[in-house]
């Protein structure tokens, strides 16, 4: 099967805009300008978590993780139940959540 004929296009200068313009999006809002002042970065004193984010973390996550346990071999109080899946998987998500703040 034959290939088709190539299409030729135009030479262009490659520009969209005007020579000459600043670009600004679609509703023309210019960027603003990049301020000369030197921002230092954060001192790594100030980064460290307190000792009882860690151990809120790993409490939520091993008290989650016990609940989904204990329901699955029916040692809840009620008899097997959804809601307490439910609410394991909530503490599981609550050390997650606090997993993120640890630095």
């Amino acid at each position: 099967m034959a290939r088709p004929a190539k299409r030729k296009v135009p030479a262009q200068s490659g520009r969209v805009t005007p020579k000459g313009t600043k670009g600004g999006g679609p509703t023309g809002a210019q960027r603003p300008d990049v301020s000369g002042r030197y921002t230092p970065p954060i001192p790594k004193y100030q980064k460290v978590s307190p000792v009882w984010v860690p151990v809120l973390m790993f409490t939520l996550l091993g008290l989650g993780l016990l609940v989904i346990m204990l329901n699955y071999l029916d040692l809840v109080p009620g008899g097997t139940n959804n809601w307490y899946l439910l609410g394991g998987l909530g503490l599981i998500l609550g050390g997650i959540i606090t997993a993120t703040n640890y630095h």
